[in-house]
This record gives C-alpha cells, sequence and structure tokens, in this order.
C-alpha cells in the first residue's frame, strides 16, 4: 500500500500519549454477549463454550459537548465551536453509550451475531456497523492465528452488490486508548491507515477534517491509524475474498495528512502499509461457477467457513481455506489462470499473483510480505466484524471488473458477476435497506480442532 520513503511519517505508538475522554452520562455502556468456543482437540469434538461480549467501534457513537446535547460531530462535520482544535475538542466532548440494536440493528442470541445494514433509530437512521469481540468489558479478545484454523458459520444470502459482510482481524491494542478505552470500541486501526476516524490514538482528530463529497455521515481527517490486516473474509452473495496486508511497522501508528496512503490519499501507495493486499478470489482467478448463488459455495444457503494459518512462531507460511456445506468439506478451487497454481496463499502465490496479474504496484510484498503479516499476527490481533458499503470504489474491487476500464478478460480484473454500474452507495442504501449479515458459531484453536478435515 505504500513506499518506503513515507515510512519517516509514521509516528510510532505511545500508550501513555494517549488523553482522557469524557463520558458521557444519557445512555449506559452494556456490551452485547456472544458466546464462541475454544478447541483443543482433532475434528471439532474438543471445544468449549467462551462466554464473550461484542461492541461497537466508537466511530458510530453519539459526540456531544460536555453537560449538554449539542453535537460535537454533526452529519460528516466537526462542530467547530467545541471542536476548534483537536486538544480542546478532548476536553470539551463526551462519547455515548450505545442502543445496539434500536440504534445500530446490531442483535445477538447465544453464539449468533446479526448486524443490519439500514436502521432507522429515533433520532437518526445509521448506515452498518463495525463490532469488536471482546474477552471482558475493558479488553478485546486477543487471538494468536498462526499454528491455528478459525471457523464460523456466516449467512450472507441477503448480501447483493455493493456490499460486504466482514470478517477480519487487525493489530489493534488489546485495551483501546484513553478513559474510554476498548469498553467504548477506541484503537482501530487497518493496513488503509484509517483517516475516517474521529479519535485517533486517544486524540481527537478534527483539525483539517475534510468532510465526504458523497457520504453524509463521514471524512477524512489529517491523521490516520495503521496496522497489519489480515482480512479473512469479505464478501456478499456474489464475490469473496481472502487477503492478508502487510504493514511495517506491524503495530498500531500513526500517520499524517496524504503520506498514510491508502483509500484515503490521493496516492494511494504512499504510505507503508499494503493497500491492496495478496487476495485469493475464486472468480479472479477464473474459477467463475464456485461461490454465488447455486454454484459449488451456495451463498443462498449458510454455510461454514474455515481458513488455517499454517506456521509456527511469528513465521506464517500458508493460509488456507476450506468451506462445509451439505455435510461436504470443499477446498478452495485451483486457478484456471494460466500461470497460476495452487489453492493456497504463500510467498509463492504471491509472487506469481504479481507477475500473472501484471501489478505495476505490489506494496505487499514491498513491506514485507508473508514474513510481516506473521510478525503482525505474533503481537496478537482483535476480531472484527462489519458490514458496510463503498463510497470510494462501490465495491467493485470485490466483486465486478476493477478497474473499470480494464480489458476483463485480462488476469486479475473479473472479480465477480456485478455490473460495473452497481454498487453506489445511495443505490444500494435506499433498494437494499433490509440487508443483513449473519455471523455465528466461531471455533478457534490448533489446526485440524474445529471440523472434521477430509482424509
Amino acid at each position: 500500500m505504500v513506499s518506503s520513503f513515507a515510512i519517516k511519517a509514521i509516528v510510532a505508538f505511545l500508550a501513555s500519549s494517549a488523553s482522557a475522554q469524557l463520558i458521557g452520562k444519557e445512555q449506559t455502556e452494556t456490551h452485547p454477549k456472544m458466546t464462541w468456543q475454544r478447541c483443543t482437540g482433532k475434528g471439532g469434538n474438543s471445544c468449549t463454550n467462551v462466554n464473550g461480549e461484542v461492541v461497537i467501534d466508537a466511530n458510530w457513537r453519539w459526540l456531544h459537548v460536555k453537560n449538554g446535547y449539542d453535537n460535537c460531530y454533526d452529519g460528516n462535520k466537526w462542530n467547530t465551536t467545541a471542536c476548534p482544535d483537536n486538544k480542546t475538542c478532548l476536553q470539551n466532548c463526551a462519547i455515548e453509550g450505545a442502543d445496539y440494536s434500536g440504534t445500530y440493528g446490531v442483535t445477538t442470541s447465544g453464539n449468533q451475531l446479526s448486524l443490519k445494514f439500514v436502521t432507522k433509530g429515533q433520532y437518526s437512521t445509521n448506515i452498518g456497523s463495525r463490532m469488536y469481540l471482546m474477552k471482558n468489558a475493558d479488553s478485546y479478545e486477543m487471538f494468536k492465528l498462526i499454528g491455528n484454523e478459525f471457523t464460523f458459520d456466516v449467512d450472507l444470502s441477503a448480501l447483493p452488490c455493493g456490499l460486504n459482510g466482514a470478517l477480519y482481524f487487525v493489530s489493534m491494542p488489546e485495551k483501546g486508548f484513553g478513559t474510554p478505552g476498548a469498553k467504548y470500541g477506541t484503537g482501530y486501526c487497518d493496513a488503509q491507515c484509517a483517516r475516517d476516524l474521529k479519535y485517533i490514538n486517544g486524540e481527537a482528530n478534527a483539525e483539517g477534517w475534510e468532510p465526504s463529497s458523497n457520504d453524509q455521515n463521514a471524512g477524512v481527517g489529517k491523521r490516520g491509524a495503521c496496522c497489519t490486516e489480515m482480512d479473512v473474509w469479505e464478501a456478499n452473495s456474489v464475490s469473496t475474498a481472502l487477503t492478508p496486508h502487510s504493514c511495517q511497522p506491524e503495530k498500531y501508528s500513526v500517520c499524517e495528512d496524504t503520506k498514510c496512503g491508502g483509500t484515503y490519499s490521493l496516492d494511494r501507495y504512499a504510505g507503508s502499509c499494503d493497500a491492496n493486499g495478496c487476495d485469493f478470489n475464486p472468480f479472479r482467478v477464473g474459477v467463475k461457477d464456485f461461490y454465488g448463488k447455486g454454484k459449488t459455495v451456495d451463498t443462498s444457503k449458510k454455510m461454514t467457513v474455515v481458513t488455517q494459518f499454517i506456521g509456527s512462531g511469528s513465521s506464517l507460511t500458508e493460509l488456507k481455506r476450506f468451506y462445509v456445506q451439505g455435510g461436504k468439506v470443499i477446498s478452495n478451487p485451483e486457478p484456471k489462470v494460466e500461470g497460476m497454481t495452487g489453492n493456497t496463499i504463500t510467498q509463492k502465490w504471491c509472487d506469481t499473483q504479481q507477475k500473472v496479474f501484471q501489478e505495476e504496484v505490489y506494496p505487499f510484498n514491498k513491506f514485507g510480505g508473508m514474513a510481516s503479516m506473521g510478525k503482525g499476527m505474533d503481537l496478537g490481533m482483535v476480531l472484527v466484524m462489519s458490514l458496510w458499503d463503498d463510497h470510494y470504489a462501490n465495491m467493485l474491487w470485490l466483486d465486478s471488473n476493477y478497474p473499470t476500464d480494464a480489458d476483463p478478460n485480462k488476469p486479475g480484473v473479473a472479480r465477480g458477476e456485478c455490473d460495473i454500474s452497481s454498487g453506489v452507495p445511495a443505490d444500494v442504501e435506499s433498494q437494499h435497506a433490509d440487508a443483513k449479515v449473519v455471523f455465528s458459531n466461531i471455533k478457534f484453536g490448533p489446526i485440524g480442532s474445529t471440523f472434521a478435515q477430509p482424509a
């Protein structure tokens, strides 16, 4: 996602630098409970329940002036009276607890998490959500992925073109930042060096904020939050991709202005993280009958998704993917693109992808490739589950031809069956407001412990 000269723009994360953010008193913060399973034996038969909970990201929360009801952030703009600068903003504004079902369309039941796309609340209309799995009320659950496998069930039959029901891991801090901490969903980072965050490193991101031209709820600040990202599952009912994103440094760090690179900067490759990733999308490697409604992996029905992180210590060597549906275990398909072989992600796979897809810029390798991913995983990673639409590229990079002006017959361009005119957020939000994704039955443990592998 970036070039090496910009590494100097990254500011090292110092936990002590986080300041206290005020907590409001209008809505008590009560996390929805969600169980998952930790496994030890073989074949998914030795798994025990873990009592977890989930929290919504701080970016979705109501920010208002202390001892009052005026918004500190309204629509896609900051209140310049309350927030003339980042320091004053921190002193003036309080973050509130969440009404998970009423405001955000988030519900849990046992081991199931349901994320609704559009939720019309009493005071506002909410679009999508980003949730984190908690160890307890004040700490994120930290996963050490290497040498283990992660399994979950998902129903995305109600997700059309332009939507993404994502499950992924990022190297964000276990406690979040400041007084709100993880309890209020603070501390997010990713390989896009997210600049749309209202608070970064425990401080406001109001200075230099530019409202979005096509998103009434979002904008971009001067600073961004970067870290390693492992996209286990980016998908709708049409396409899916398994994608690691390298980053240097791998841990949480702060960047500034366009030197962040990624989605939110004019120069996508000006930072020090991999914005593109080394992906495995079955459609993109020529297997067009594998994933989708009525196909080998039938997205009109619930499925089980298994991802194995092969390696030891901080060394990640391979990513394997299996699906379980209708009593059958289904491996990732073999590519049908000339010059590509294998159905797992390895460093060799990424090298081959760069060559076969004729990628002029391939930041995954530039920022450490699989070796960097291994280091990021060894830090411990937080599980993220989200539902979102794409105001930058209409999700075409996942489910259509991308770039849209490239020849779809060129290897790597065709990524799904969606039309290049699809995925416009205004259309998706009006036509598919009832869309949702349901994640359930999460299992985690050593390789071979969460499901019965084929002989």
